[in-house]
């Protein structure tokens, strides 16, 4: 399963590297790192993730999400 993150609209807030830490992961107090490509076993975790996030900037193929959260869109 592949994931983007759009760095440009994450703050930081590092929902997501609490929710999956295995994928994501702060680097400093700003900078997220994270694994593009993750192993089907992570679903669920990317999935809250991405449903975490205050500002949606997760993108997650093949993962049951919000609309929003999957295409972007607003």
């Amino acid at each position: 399963m592949r994931i983007a993150v759009d760095l440009n609209r994450c703050q930081g807030y590092a929902q997501c590297a609490f929710l999956a830490p295995e994928v994501f992961a702060m680097h400093g107090e700003e900078a997220l790192l994270y694994h593009p490509e993750a192993d089907q076993a992570q679903r669920e975790k990317l999935a809250q993730a991405a449903a975490a996030c205050p500002v949606q900037a997760i993108l997650v193929d093949a993962v049951d999400a919000p609309a929003e959260a999957v295409s972007g869109e607003r």
